[in-house]
């Protein structure tokens, strides 16, 4: 039982060592709401076009409310995240240690912050190559980060073509989906394309389930055919729940009660329940927009409430069930773990969000394990609209960093 436990916890601990690589992370108490939006724009992928015009919005809010000089580094990443070889002068100009001058205090919230933006690329900042980077954010003066950001630079060289099916190699119409993907690289050289051009599939911006190192059924000329591949079936899931927390008194979308406990205001959801049908609603596949009753100056006058969570339901054994979302940057980590109350017979757990429209959903981890699943709480239902993301990477011969050749996204949607 001991060994077992040891391997569990090492399993865990290695997760969440890959998986804090890619995604975007707070290691801070005091910083919340890290966003990074494309152009300003909610809900597009963090993909930025080589020598392109668009660029990234990076904030987030510190709760210290009073000044801290943070500065950002970019460290260039391989297909796999792992720090590629590229010294800074070949993936950016400029100075790897920018300031975050940009910030604003909050303006009537009872929890008080300090909202700082920054911009990728910017007049000191250009970047150079192409593939995966990770923004660090430091405290003035201190060596660990207090959060990090993960966005992509495209250099587009395939196409990408991609269809999707709830009739899949192990079911029909059931319980998963499946995509076909095909990699059309007519205009681009490369050498061994089979083995080469590297995809990477995510569903729903998830990392703890998705796939990378899988190889094409078939070679056309100039294209790869990924068909009936296994790698590529996915859990269905079911649509997201969702919730508004708008007004400091009045309860919306899903909110039971709204109170006030000095110093702070709380949400209390309804109750929720384990699904045992498929339920349509137009969800964002785990998004969330900060905004405010007025939808007036949304980042420095929205508030922070301490919301709680409650899935009503009997407890499972073998595993854990965690709150997944953005809302929780995806993490299945210990902060993000549901506690089982035997009193009320439910999960529950209580997170400090600030005022928005969520999307979130619960899902189970068995142990020793690392990829989430929807059953039992949400169900799997291959109706479920979810949302693929498709990246190809590309190191040419010769090349000592992963290219990033090539992205498309997805939407399933099956008629009913």
């Amino acid at each position: 039982m001991k060994h077992k436990a040891i391997c569990t916890a090492l399993i865990f601990f290695l997760f969440c060592l890959f998986s804090s690589a890619q995604t975007n992370r707070i290691f801070s108490d005091r910083i919340k709401t890290l966003q990074v939006k494309l152009n300003g724009e909610w809900g597009e992928a963090p993909v930025l076009l080589l020598r392109g015009d668009n660029y990234l919005e990076i904030s987030f809010d510190d709760l210290q409310h009073s000044y801290v000089r943070y500065t950002y580094t970019l460290t260039h990443c391989n297909a796999d995240w792992t720090q590629s070889d590229l010294i800074v002068n070949e993936y950016m100009d400029g100075f790897n240690d920018q300031r975050i001058d940009d910030y604003e205090p909050s303006r009537n919230t009872m929890m008080e912050y300090n909202h700082y933006t920054f911009f990728v690329p910017n007049e000191e900042l250009k970047l150079k190559a192409s593939g995966n980077y990770r923004i660090d954010i430091f405290e003035d003066g201190e060596d660990e980060p207090i959060a990090q950001a993960c966005f992509s630079v495209l250099e587009p060289r395939v196409s990408i073509g991609i269809e999707g099916s709830g009739n899949t190699d192990i079911d029909t119409w059931a319980q998963h989906q499946q995509l076909d993907i095909r990699v059309n690289y007519q205009n681009y050289n490369v050498q061994n394309p089979v083995s080469d051009l590297m995809p990477v599939v995510l569903q729903n911006r998830r990392w703890d389930n998705h796939v990378e190192g899988i190889r094409p059924t078939y070679l056309r000329t100039n294209e790869l055919i990924y068909t009936h591949n296994r790698d590529l079936i996915f859990e269905a899931g079911n649509e997201y729940r969702r919730f508004e927390i708008l007004d400091e008194y009045v309860p919306t979308m899903r909110v039971f009660s709204m109170s006030y406990h000095e110093p702070y205001y709380h949400a209390t959801l309804f109750d929720d329940k384990q699904r045992t049908t498929y339920l349509y609603d137009q969800d964002q596949n785990g998004r969330y927009w900060i905004r405010n009753g007025d939808n007036v100056e949304n980042d420095t006058e929205s508030d922070y409430f301490y919301t709680h969570f409650k899935l009503i339901m009997p407890p499972v054994p073998g595993g854990e069930v965690y709150l997944n979302g953005d809302l929780t940057n995806g993490e299945l980590s210990e902060e993000n773990q549901m506690i089982y109350n035997h009193i009320d017979h439910c999960y529950e757990i209580v997170k400090p969000l600030k005022q928005g429209s969520y999307n979130y959903q619960y899902l189970f981890v068995h142990d020793g394990e690392t990829v989430g699943s929807p059953l039992p709480c949400e169900g799997n239902f291959h109706e479920t609209e979810n949302e693929y993301w498709i990246y190809i990477y590309h190191r040419p011969f010769g090349e000592r960093y992963d290219k990033l050749v090539g992205f498309n996204k997805y939407r399933q949607t099956i008629e009913r």
